[in-house]
């Protein structure tokens, strides 16, 4: 297991190597490993960043939807096997009708995403030509997508899909008549204690959050990503959070908390199998070593957003990286995983 000097080391190490701008926060079982802000939350004001710094995590809060999702089955609203067509009132002309909720959750519904990266390329580029202040309700994304023709035959592959989830959150308003955020604040973050979270505008967010930066190398400037999102997070992603909550999360999650035992399971099961190690569940994904979860993770990345948050069950360790550019999440999870990684084989096999 990694001592507190060596993942010290390893961020301090990458940080003078990559300027890191966001937080640390790693935590094994009841002890803090790590807990440090890098670089500026508002660079004009050269204001810093602190481990409560709340940050945008981009398609990270997925994880929410599918709790969110699974609370209602587990309440008998319906099941994950219910039909699309039987849990929303809207009219989608092209969509197959055997579309499962399970399938949206999974991302293998086939249905139209409206945001293509095949033939987009970047997120930014989605929002060239719409305003995104415009983008302030679910609803607001349907036009994008509800007349598209399906990709391809519901549950026959994995393409992750945003539009997808954006149905998932229409499900939970119109099965409560509560808008989605509010839903989540109340029946999630405010269970997990997690008081620093949630929906924010970005034209209206709160004191000690990060804004995000869009670095570009050739120019050798940069600009804030006030353009290039939509201007409120929702059910496919943009939630604000802090390193603290993100840990609270999980151990509300493992403590099902938020779910009874066979419903949190049911969000951790690895129903489709990405590549040789990585799988999707509901709403995260499971990588695998020797047959066994060597974590449980979620991520989450846009213009002027990066972000990790992994469980590994076998060293008790909660990681959580934040950054508001789109570099750091990543180098720093995979620079304390390959420590971690170094003699897993005896670990894992014991």
């Amino acid at each position: 297991m990694l001592s507190k000097t060596d993942i010290y080391e390893l961020v301090t190490s990458l940080h003078d190597n990559y300027e890191l701008s966001g937080v640390v926060f790693a935590k094994e079982k009841y002890n803090v490993m790590h807990e440090a802000g890098y670089g500026f939350s508002n660079r004009a004001d050269e204001l810093n960043n602190n481990v409560n710094t709340r940050f945008n995590i981009g398609n990270g809060g997925k994880i929410f939807t599918s709790i969110a999702i699974s609370q209602l089955v587990e309440k008998g609203y319906f099941t994950f096997h219910s039909l699309l067509k039987d849990c929303l009132h809207y009219t989608f002309p092209h969509f197959d009708e055997n579309i499962t909720i399970h399938q949206l959750l999974t991302h293998t519904s086939g249905i139209p995403d409206y945001y293509d990266k095949d033939t987009l390329g970047d997120y930014e580029e989605l929002w060239k030509d719409k305003p995104t202040y415009a983008f302030q309700q679910l609803k607001d994304f349907l036009p994008l997508f509800e007349n598209g023709e399906m990709m391809h035959q519901p549950g026959e592959r994995f393409y992750y899909n945003n539009a997808g989830y954006i149905l998932l959150g229409l499900i939970i308003e119109e099965k409560t008549g509560i808008p989605f955020a509010q839903y989540v604040e109340e029946n999630i973050l405010d269970k997990c204690d997690m008081n620093d979270s949630g929906y924010f505008s970005m034209d209206q967010l709160p004191a000690n959050t990060a804004i995000g930066y869009i670095d570009d190398e050739e120019k050798d400037s940069w600009r804030t990503n006030y353009f290039s999102l939509p201007i409120r997070g929702g059910a496919d992603g943009g939630a604000y959070v802090t390193a603290p909550d993100m840990v609270k999360f999980w151990e509300c999650l493992f403590k099902n908390k938020l779910l009874s035992r066979e419903y949190t399971k049911k969000i951790l099961e690895p129903y489709i199998k990405i590549t040789s190690k990585e799988h999707y569940g509901y709403g995260l994904r499971i990588t695998k070593m020797y047959n066994t979860v060597f974590k449980y993770h979620i991520k989450g990345y846009a213009p002027g957003v990066s972000f990790q948050a992994s469980y590994y069950p076998k060293f008790h360790l909660k990681l959580i990286v934040t950054s508001n550019q789109k570099i750091g999440a990543l180098d720093v999870t995979n620079a304390i995983e390959d420590n971690l990684t170094k003699d897993i084989s005896i670990f894992f096999t014991d």
